[in-house]
């Protein structure tokens, strides 16, 4: 036996998971999202999502060759970007708003500020409200499901029409849980979101405390605005990008507090803004307002929670 001791700097304890495999389970659980939009909004959808990914995938690549970075690629982290922009928009978006949208999520929000584990903000979300401000007339373009062809017919989301900004019935909530509704392309089925949050669950990939926080939140505060009506709470939870939000960018590891307690207040701030925004700003949707803003303060709220080393003194 060596009696050498070896001295390294920490971590001493390493995770046998790695980023490639955190991405991976990531991809498996948008799957049935995925599917379920290529089954209500036709095979145009999985055409978006793979433009958004080779846009996001080429980006990254083109940004690190370009100014001689290690190529990181491989870690499957721009297709995660790819399919969640996706997943937040329209299926009726022009292709060439798609790759905007894609490149200022990859090269802008992510690789300018240093590449994963840096950025500040989930690029996907991030995209999405520049594509919001800039693109308003096509980023809210509903096509009704089952009708995509080469007419898109169109028809009000469920927060607009429960808003009173837009005309039509309101989806039972039986078809608002199983995905027939208009909406973006991975937001609408809340089975399939639900299939995979319990699957990143399984794979402890994220907590159950900020997806059920932020969707629990939403529920009660809309309870209570909205004459105690559990019927329009339970609206104000399945319309919208609430799920996907929750369960997808609202856990994002780079941009979320890491602790428990913090994970929770992150949540209640995005379940605040979004129903504020719901019910009484300008815009029927709030929850990628929320997140975004959240982003922000999450350097603070980690600050805030960060735990105390034990038998540690408080730095002044």
């Amino acid at each position: 036996m060596s009696n050498k001791l070896n001295v390294t700097v920490s971590p001493h304890i390493r995770s046998v998971n790695s980023t490639t495999g955190i991405m991976l389970d990531v991809v498996i659980a948008l799957i049935p999202a995925l599917i379920a939009g290529i089954y209500f909004f036709g095979p145009r959808a999985l055409y978006i999502t793979a433009v958004c990914v080779l846009t996001c995938v080429l980006g990254e690549l083109s940004f690190q060759l370009i100014c001689k970075r290690a190529v990181t690629i491989h870690d499957l982290s721009a297709v995660v970007t790819g399919m969640l922009l996706a997943f937040n928009l329209p299926v009726s978006i022009p292709e060439w708003q798609a790759i905007v949208g894609s490149l200022v999520a990859i090269v802008v929000v992510k690789q300018l500020f240093g590449g994963i584990g840096y950025n500040f903000a989930n690029p996907a979300i991030a995209a999405r409200v520049m594509m919001l401000l800039s693109f308003s007339t096509t980023m809210t373009n509903w096509p009704l499901a089952k009708s995509v062809d080469d007419a898109l017919v169109s028809e009000a989301t469920p927060l607009a029409i429960i808003k009173g900004t837009g005309e039509g019935e309101l989806p039972s909530l039986f078809h608002m849980m199983i995905g027939e509704r208009a909406g973006c392309i991975g937001e609408t089925c809340a089975i399939a979101i639900f299939i995979g949050f319990m699957y990143l669950l399984f794979r402890k990939v994220i907590t159950w405390h900020t997806p059920v926080v932020f969707v629990g939140g939403v529920f009660l505060l809309s309870f209570f605005a909205l004459d105690f009506s559990v019927r329009d709470a339970l609206y104000q939870v399945l319309s919208g990008g609430l799920l996907i939000g929750a369960v997808f960018m609202a856990t994002d590891y780079t941009t979320t507090p890491p602790t428990p307690f913090g994970k929770v207040v992150f949540a209640l701030g995005c379940a605040v803004i979004t129903v504020a925004v719901r019910l009484w700003g300008s815009n029927p949707e709030g929850v990628s307002f929320a997140i975004l803003f959240m982003n922000i303060l999450t350097p603070y709220i980690s600050r805030m929670t960060k735990r105390k080393v034990f038998g540690g003194r408080k730095v002044k």
